[in-house]
C-alpha cells in the first residue's frame, strides 16, 4: 500500500510540472495501465519486490492519469477571449464567504443566468469596489441571488520565481474568471429581458436553499458575530481564523511575528485542533453514553460506548472541518479520524502509517493541486516525522510516572518536528525559525487547550455570555502576543538561506532520517554534517558583467540588478491594498527566496505609485544601505529611508566592473515643480561595451532634454521602456539615439491604461527592437556581459494552466 501511495504521490506532482497536458486517451490509458498493474502486483505478492516495484509504477500511473482527467475536466470552462472586458449582466448566487477590504468587497459567484449565445465560466471571482472612497462596505452574504453586471477576464496573476502562483490557485478553487461588478451603464448584454430592462445590480433572492449556502452563510454569521464582539481589538483576526478557518483578518505584522517564531501553523485550523476537539467531545460522549446520559435507557446495550464515542468525535471532526473551509490539514484530519473511527467501530487494529498513507492517497485524488501548496508537505510531513522518530508514543507510560513520561514524549515530539521539518521548511520558504521549539512549547497548549476551546464557545453561546467568553480568548491570545513578539525581535530569531539545490535537500533530508533514527543508531549527531551544504549554501551572483531582473508586479516597476558583490533595487512595484504591495508580495518573496537579506542600494524613480507603492516594505523589512530618489523630503519613503539622497545628473560610482551613472534629473527639474514622471531617476548602467537604460517615467519632453545634452550617453544594448510603452513616450528620436536590441515593457495583465500602446510597440518592431512583455512572460532575466542573455518565467517554467 505505502508503495502504491508513493508512486501516485509522484505522478500527481510530475503532471503539476507539465506545460500542457496528456489527452483524454492517453489519461485513461494510464488509468488502465495503473489497474493492469495492480493486478499484477496481487499476483505476485510473494514475490516482495517485484511486487513493490509493480505497485509503485501502478500508483505513479494513477496519479498520472487521474489528475490529468481532473485537470482536463476544470479547464473545459473558459472564457473567451472576446468576453474580456466586456460588461455582461449576469444573474447567479454569492458561493463564498465574503472578504470585506477598504474599498469594498471579494466574494466568488455561481452564474446561473447568462445572455443568450454568451458563454460564462460557471464559477468566478468578483471584486465589488464602492463608488465613494468613504462608503461603507457593501452588504453581501453567501447564498443571496444577485443580478449583477460584471466586467471579466481570464485567470492571470504575477509571474515570479519563489511567487505565489494565484493562477493555479484558482484553478485549485474551480474559479475559471475573475472581474469586477460595474456600475448600471447603457448598452450591454443582458441575462434577460428583464435584466435589460432593469440594469442596476440588486439582490433578487435573500437566500438559495443548499449545501454550500448553508455552510458558508453558517460561517459568515459566526463571523460577524465574533467581529462584533471583538470589535476594534488587534486579534480578532487570529479568533475568527480558530473558528471558522478565515485567516484575511489577520494584519501583516501579526503574520510576520508568527512565522518569525514558527507558530503561523496554530493560527488557523490545524490537525491538532481538530484532533483535540474531536477528542474531547468523544470522550464527553463516551462518558454520557456510559451512563444513559443519566436516564434509564441503559444506552450501552444498544450500541457499546466507544462505537457511541467514535461515531461522536467523526462527526464532530467533520462539522469543524467544514467549518474551517476544507483546507489540506483539516481534510488529513478528518481522513485519518475518521479511519481510526472505522476501526474502533469494526474492531478492526490499524496501523498509523496505514492510516497516513490513505489519508494522502485521498487528499490527493481529490484534490491534486494541493500538492504545489506548502501546507501539503508541511502537514503530511510532520504526521511522518513524528512517526518515524517514534515521539509522541504513550503506550509505555509508567503508572506513578505518567506525567513525566508525558512530558519527555512532548520534548521528544517537539524536538522531531523542529529538526523533520527544517530541510523541507528551507526548501519552501528559505528560512526557518530557530526559535519555534521554544515558542511552540507554550503556543501549542496555550492555544489548543485554552484559547481555541474558548473561541469555538464563544462563538455559539448566546449575547453577552458569548461576548465574554471571547473576549477573554482575545485576552489570553494577546498576553501570547507578547510572549512571541519577545521571541521575533531577537537577533538570531531566524535563518534565511536560499532555496536549496535539489542535491543539497537529499542530503540534509539523510541526515535528518540520521539524526532521528531510533537509539541504538551510531553516532546519529553526525548527520548534521550532511546539513553543511544546506546550512553553508550562499546566494548565487554574476561572476561578471551585471544582472537584470525585471520582475512581474503588474502595472509598475520594479528591476533588481546585480554585480558580482553588489545589488540594487530600482522601483519597488505598486501599492495594491494597505496590507499588500510590490514590496511584501513579490520582490521580498522573491530576494528571500534566492536568500538575499540586504540591498546595497534602493533607486525610487519617483513618486507614482506604480513605482514607489512597495518602497516603505522594502525599507523596514530588509538592510538598505543607502537610497536615492526624487521624493519630498516629507515622503513616507523618505522618512523610512536611514540614508536617503536626491538622484542627480551627474552622480556616479562604480561596483566591480561595472558603471553607474543618473542621467536624469537635473537641478532645474526639480525647480521646474513639474508632475513627478518628468523627475523620474534615470540610470546607465556600463560593463565593458554593452550597457542597460532604466529611465522611469519620462516623457516626450524629458527624452529631448536627454537628447539636447547627453545624447552620447544614451546609447544601450537594454533599455527599460520609459512609461511602461506609454503614448507619450519612446518618441522616435529617443529610440534612434539609444539603439537598443532588447527593450522590456513591464505592463499589469489587461492593464487600464492599455499600455504598451500598439502604435509604440510598432515603433519598436520596425527597428527590429526585440522585447520582452512582464504580463506576457512573467520575470524576464537579463544577463548582460560579454554576451547578452535573456529568458522569462513562464517560458522556463511552463505550467498547462498558464494562459488558460
Amino acid at each position: 500500500m505505502r508503495a502504491a501511495v508513493l508512486g501516485l504521490l509522484v505522478g500527481t506532482c510530475w503532471l503539476q510540472t507539465r506545460a500542457t497536458l496528456p489527452d483524454t486517451a492517453t489519461a485513461l490509458l494510464l488509468l488502465a495501465g495503473a489497474a493492469g498493474l495492480f493486478w499484477l502486483s496481487w499476483c505476485a505478492r510473494r514475490a516482495a519486490r517485484f511486487a513493490i516495484l509493480c505497485s509503485l509504477v501502478a500508483g505513479a500511473a494513477l496519479g498520472a492519469g487521474a489528475a490529468a482527467l481532473q485537470a482536463q475536466q476544470r479547464l473545459a470552462p473558459e472564457l473567451p477571449l472576446a468576453l474580456e472586458g466586456r460588461d455582461i449582466d449576469i444573474v447567479g448566487v454569492v458561493d463564498s464567504l465574503p472578504q470585506t477590504f477598504e474599498r469594498g468587497v471579494r466574494f466568488n459567484f455561481r452564474v446561473e443566468k447568462t445572455p443568450a449565445g454568451i458563454a460564462i465560466p460557471p464559477r468566478i471571482a468578483l471584486s465589488w469596489y464602492a463608488q465613494d472612497s468613504g462608503a461603507a462596505p457593501l452588504a453581501v452574504a453567501p447564498g443571496e441571488r444577485w443580478q449583477l453586471r460584471v466586467r471579466l477576464r481570464r485567470p492571470h496573476g504575477n509571474a515570479n520565481p519563489g511567487g505565489f502562483d494565484y493562477e493555479a490557485w484558482l484553478l485549485e478553487q474551480g474559479v475559471r474568471a475573475t472581474g469586477s461588478v460595474r456600475p448600471a451603464g447603457a448598452s450591454v448584454a443582458a441575462a434577460s429581458d428583464d435584466a435589460a430592462s432593469n440594469a442596476s445590480n440588486r439582490r433578487l433572492t435573500e437566500f438559495v436553499p443548499g449545501f454550500s449556502s448553508i455552510i458558508e452563510r453558517t460561517r459568515a454569521r459566526l463571523r460577524d458575530r465574533m467581529q462584533a464582539a471583538l470589535a476594534g481589538r488587534p486579534y480578532a483576526g487570529v479568533i475568527v481564523a480558530l473558528v471558522i478557518g478565515d485567516q484575511r483578518d489577520i494584519s501583516a505584522a501579526d503574520w510576520k511575528i508568527f512565522n518569525a517564531t514558527g507558530v503561523g501553523h496554530l493560527v488557523s485550523i490545524s490537525g491538532l485542533h481538530i484532533t483535540m476537539i474531536a477528542g474531547l467531545f468523544a470522550g464527553a460522549v463516551s462518558f454520557l453514553w456510559r451512563r444513559s446520559f443519566f436516564t434509564r435507557a441503559q444506552l450501552p446495550l444498544f450500541l457499546a460506548a466507544p462505537k457511541a464515542a467514535a461515531l461522536a468525535g467523526a462527526l464532530c471532526a467533520l462539522l469543524y472541518v467544514l467549518l474551517s473551509g476544507f483546507g489540506v490539514p483539516a481534510q488529513r484530519t478528518l481522513l485519518m479520524l475518521a479511519v481510526v473511527a472505522l476501526a474502533m467501530w469494526f474492531g478492526r487494529a490499524t496501523r498509523v502509517s496505514h492510516v497516513l498513507c490513505l489519508a494522502l492517497a485521498v487528499v490527493v485524488l481529490l484534490d491534486p493541486w494541493a500538492v504545489l501548496w506548502p501546507g501539503f508537505w508541511l502537514s503530511f510531513g510532520a504526521v511522518a516525522v513524528i512517526l518515524y522518530a517514534g515521539a509522541g508514543d504513550l503506550r509505555h507510560l509508567r503508572p506513578r510516572q505518567a506525567w513525566r513520561d508525558s512530558l519527555r514524549s512532548a520534548v521528544r515530539t517537539q524536538y522531531a518536528i523542529s529538526i523533520g521539518l527544517a530541510p523541507l521548511t528551507l526548501l519552501l520558504f528559505s528560512q526557518v525559525s530557530l526559535v519555534s521549539p521554544v515558542a511552540n512549547a507554550l503556543a501549542i497548549p496555550v492555544i489548543s487547550f485554552i484559547v481555541t476551546p474558548l473561541s469555538l464557545v464563544g462563538s455559539v453561546l448566546p449575547q453577552p455570555l458569548g461576548g465574554m467568553v471571547l473576549v477573554a480568548a482575545h485576552q489570553v491570545t494577546a498576553w501570547l502576543a507578547v510572549f512571541l513578539q519577545w521571541l521575533a525581535a531577537m537577533p538570531l530569531a531566524m535563518m534565511s538561506a536560499p532555496a536549496p539545490a535539489w542535491w543539497m535537500f537529499a542530503l540534509a533530508l539523510a541526515g535528518m532520517l540520521w539524526m532521528l533514527a531510533p537509539r541504538g543508531w551510531p553516532v546519529r549527531s553526525a548527520g548534521l554534517l550532511l546539513w553543511l551544504p544546506l546550512l553553508l549554501n550562499q546566494p548565487s551572483a554574476p561572476t561578471q558583467g551585471v544582472t537584470m531582473t525585471a520582475l512581474d508586479v503588474g502595472q509598475g516597476t520594479a528591476v533588481l540588478i546585480e554585480t558580482a558583490s553588489h545589488r540594487l533595487l530600482y522601483d519597488t512595484g505598486p501599492w495594491y491594498t494597505p496590507e499588500a504591495d510590490g514590496g511584501n508580495r513579490v520582490i521580498l518573496p522573491y530576494l528571500r527566496a534566492r536568500g538575499i537579506g540586504a540591498l546595497d542600494m534602493l533607486i525610487v524613480s519617483h513618486n507614482d505609485n506604480d513605482h514607489s507603492g512597495g518602497a516603505v516594505s522594502i525599507l523596514t523589512q530588509m538592510q538598505v544601505g543607502r537610497t536615492l530618489s526624487s521624493l519630498e523630503e516629507g515622503s513616507p519613503v523618505v522618512r523610512a529611508a536611514t540614508n536617503h539622497f536626491r538622484c542627480r545628473a551627474g552622480q556616479r560610482w562604480e561596483w566591480d566592473d561595472a558603471r553607474f551613472e543618473i542621467l536624469h534629473p537635473d537641478d532645474g527639474e526639480y525647480l521646474r515643480g513639474r508632475k513627478p514622471n518628468a523627475r523620474s531617476c534615470t540610470l546607465k548602467i556600463s560593463v565593458g561595451t554593452r550597457s542597460i537604460l532604466l529611465p522611469g517615467d519620462i516623457e516626450a519632453a524629458q527624452e529631448a532634454r536627454l537628447l539636447a545634452e547627453a545624447p552620447r550617453k544614451l546609447r544601450a544594448d537594454v533599455l527599460l521602456a520609459p512609461h511602461h510603452g506609454s503614448g507619450t513616450s519612446s518618441t522616435v528620436k529617443f529610440l534612434d539615439a539609444v539603439q537598443p536590441g532588447l527593450a522590456i515593457f513591464q505592463v499589469g495583465y489587461r492593464n487600464r491604461y492599455r499600455h504598451p500602446k500598439a502604435d509604440v510597440v510598432a515603433r519598436y518592431d520596425a527597428r527590429g527592437i526585440a522585447t520582452w512583455r512582464t504580463d506576457q512572460s512573467g520575470a524576464v532575466r537579463i544577463e548582460v556581459g560579454d554576451r547578452l542573455n535573456s529568458s522569462a518565467w513562464r517560458r522556463e517554467q511552463p505550467r498547462y494552466w498558464h494562459g488558460r
